[in-house]
């Protein structure tokens, strides 16, 4: 999806079932609003970034913004019964938990087998919208089936709660304002040119759309109709499902045809694991000369191809070359495990075998653990974002640094090891600066 229920901000460990935000697998339309009397009312807090202004003045307000950008006064006034403030939604905003698991696990689970058979199953049976799509915006079907599954189960997982009340409340709160009008005002565009009626507006509590989750602003700009009826369906239609996430894929995330996106490999035991990161590309022929093949053993090609080394869960897990497309997957969903999932599903659609298991267990540290590891590097001058014990990319950039400090694997997984090390020194100024801050 293009995420909203994760803020798309860099996250290495994902937040479990965060990919899809889905509260039911039947498709309903939602209740009819309740009168203004029984809401409750919109929170001091939210007016204080629009001057004070009640949320019916700032409706007003958004109203005259959107027919100032085309919206039609019919639309808007159709959706007008579902334009209303849910503090709900921002309270479930405000609180989002983000839930580490292992890359192994959750790969596990969200690029099972079934889902593999599946995605394979929607490529036979809809071979004429994939073929289309692939000639058209150059995008293999493997790597929509795997967003498709993914995001929805193939539409069987879409949320089932009523999207305009989500996107107005959010857009009132001062959390993301801007933003969530915007999508408020794409979501009266899809009304208005009739892909969806209001009362079809059913989708995830944060305000996606369709079989692959399609925020409004991407459904304006890169939903089409592949199956001639005149309406971009996301909801219904799966042709016009593979189309539209096709031509997101290409256009919106800067697809390269042709090209690989992820391959499984195997490191030798003296590899310099400070050269794994996304940030490094370096061409196959590189690789080759630092003693990395396939899995089984085969070369790589000889070649320029750019590619990086992805460690997702450091030196003891699974490795990968990330090559130019896989920018596409974390643009798509920035959470390093969702789009390395994402990736390794694709490969497993398009027949790859499964990726080897680890040679010994994997030790995560705990939640607090991993907290008091980002405190520490706060305090010594790295830049780790949000304190929040996820293991997000400016973090892993940050344990790299302090792996090469302490002479320790620079895999840019945090280790007890490096905990115990930074537990024992005293403050110091490593040099923070000599690494990009990831943002």
């Amino acid at each position: 999806m293009p995420r909203s229920c994760l803020p798309r901000t860099a996250i290495a460990v994902l937040a479990a079932l965060a990919f899809s935000c889905v509260a039911s697998a039947q498709f309903a339309p939602p209740p009819r609003p309740a009168p203004a009397s029984q809401r409750p009312a919109p929170s001091l807090r939210a007016a204080s970034c629009h001057n004070g202004a009640s949320f019916e003045r700032f409706l007003g307000e958004l109203k005259q913004r959107a027919m100032a950008e085309g919206v039609s006064h019919d639309a808007i006034a159709e959706a007008s019964p579902y334009l209303i403030y849910e503090q709900g939604i921002v309270n479930r905003d405000r609180g989002q938990r983000v839930f580490g698991q292992l890359f192994t696990e959750f790969a596990g689970r969200m690029a099972a087998p079934y889902r593999m058979q599946q995605g394979q199953q929607h490529i036979k049976t809809y071979a004429a919208a994939f073929a289309r799509a692939q000639k058209e915006y150059g995008v293999p079907p493997a790597v929509i089936a795997a967003f498709w599954g993914l995001e929805s189960d193939f539409g069987a997982n879409m949320g089932n709660l009523p999207v305009l009340p989500s996107l107005v409340s959010l857009a009132y709160d001062c959390r993301r304002s801007e933003r969530f009008q915007n999508e408020t005002i794409a979501a009266l565009k899809v009304i208005d040119r009739g892909d969806l009626a209001p009362d079809e507006m059913v989708g995830s509590w944060a305000g996606e759309l369709g079989q692959t989750q399609f925020l409004p602003t991407h459904y304006v700009t890169y939903a089409v109709d592949y199956d001639g009826d005149g309406r971009r369906n996301l909801l219904r239609s799966a042709p016009d499902v593979i189309g539209s996430t096709a031509n997101y894929i290409a256009n919106g995330l800067k697809w390269r045809r042709g090209e690989p996106w992820l391959e499984e490999i195997r490191l030798p035991p003296n590899f310099p694991y400070e050269q794994a990161d996304l940030a490094i590309q370096e061409p196959r022929a590189k690789w080759i000369t630092l003693g990395v093949t396939y899995p089984d053993g085969r070369p790589l090609p000889n070649d320029n191809m750019p590619s990086s080394v992805l460690l997702p869960m450091g030196r003891m897990g699974p490795a990968f070359l990330a090559y130019a497309n896989f920018a596409a997957y974390t643009e798509w969903n920035n959470s390093l495990i969702y789009s390395t999932t994402a990736g390794y599903l694709a490969t497993r659609i398009a027949g790859a075998p499964p990726m080897r298991r680890p040679a010994g267990p994997v030790t995560q540290l705990p939640f607090n653990e991993i907290k008091e590891l980002q405190q520490m590097l706060a305090r010594a001058g790295f830049d780790v974002g949000k304190i929040d014990g996820v293991l997000g990319q400016q973090s892993r950039t940050a344990v790299k640094a302090m792996q090469i400090k302490y002479g320790l694997p620079a895999d840019s997984w945090p280790t007890a090891e490096l905990l115990a090390r930074m537990r024992g020194t005293p403050r110091a100024q490593p040099a923070a600066a000599a690494l990009p801050v990831v943002r």
